[in-house]
């Protein structure tokens, strides 16, 4: 059985898919297997990877299936994999020299999630700048969240991670289709489940920034999807703390996830922040900041958007 599964949904990427392909196929051994799941792409996309798959001659998989958005297509990825561990490659980006080999050295010690730094990247492969984040060894999943929700800007990437499969399979934890913000959604709680976790000063994954690459709202029904969205991975939250009984990191798993619906309040017209702010005081989210948070909403929230949506808020 292979020890790591290299996992890359693609959709529509005719001008990059080779170059995620490649950064992959470069470090592949014995012990790793490459999954391409091709999420019903009607570009020259598969033609590409056809290509890169025949020439290649080592451990690849190749799926196509129709298209339902990346949550689908990595969640086809996990359940095809034959990997212990798995790591995902989005494929607008590539990984970096040297990954896998890293990787290995942490995988020996059975150590449930490894995680990674990141690079932003031009189109040349030229550094804009590398995103900092805690380093730390071997603590458990609640206090590795505790470490990263606050003072790493990607701990939601999946992309940044070695999984064990397991996290995934064993507790029917995946990412929800058909939604906005996924791996918002499901990341921090597939790291609080872990038994142990290390953050490792290795940048190990590049994001290619372009303009199609940047995050872009310029369809407003997506606006109010996103926000819809964000409220349900919030519902799904709270399940998931009496499921899994989360004691050490509820409060902040709390906090952290009414922080991000907050700050999506600035992206709606007057009508529908009305709306969504009835949803929030439904679900009395504002109780979830407690004293010791206040300063960060401050700043995080009362700042970016408008004092009286606040008081709006706790009205």
């Amino acid at each position: 059985m292979a020890k790591i599964s290299v996992i890359i949904p693609v959709y529509n990427r005719e001008k990059t898919i080779k170059r995620a392909i490649d950064s992959v196929i470069r470090q592949l051994d014995e012990n790793t297997e490459l999954v391409i799941v091709n999420d019903g792409s009607t570009d020259k996309t598969e033609e590409i990877i056809k290509k890169q798959v025949e020439e290649c001659g080592k451990d690849i998989s190749y799926y196509k299936k129709e298209n339902e958005g990346v949550a689908s297509a990595r969640n086809f990825g996990i359940e095809h994999s034959k990997g212990e561990y798995i790591i995902f490659v989005d494929s607008d980006d590539y990984v970096s020299p040297n990954l896998i080999k890293t990787l290995n050295i942490y995988l020996d010690k059975d150590i449930d999630i490894i995680k990674y730094k990141a690079t932003h990247v031009d189109s040349n492969g030229q550094a804009i700048r590398r995103i900092d984040g805690p380093v730390f060894d071997n603590i458990n999943g609640e206090k590795a969240f505790k470490e990263l929700a606050f003072s790493d800007i990607l701990m939601d990437s999946p992309c940044l991670y070695a999984f064990k499969k397991e996290l995934f399979t064993k507790n029917s934890l995946f990412f929800k289709k058909g939604t906005y913000h996924e791996d918002f959604g499901l990341i921090p709680l597939i790291l609080i489940i872990a038994k142990s976790v290390v953050s490792i000063n290795f940048y190990g994954y590049n994001y290619v920034q372009t303009d199609e690459s940047i995050t872009r709202n310029d369809d407003y029904q997506k606006t109010t999807k996103r926000m819809q969205d964000c409220l349900l991975h919030y519902d799904n939250m709270l399940q998931f703390i009496e499921q899994f009984n989360v004691i050490e990191a509820r409060e902040d798993l709390k906090t952290y996830y009414t922080n991000a619906v907050l700050l999506k309040l600035k992206l709606l017209n007057k009508k529908d922040r009305k709306q969504y702010i009835k949803e929030i005081k439904n679900r009395k989210m504002i109780s979830n900041i407690k004293p010791k948070n206040i300063k960060q909403l401050i700043k995080k929230v009362i700042l970016s958007i408008n004092i009286n949506w606040y008081l709006l808020l706790i009205g």
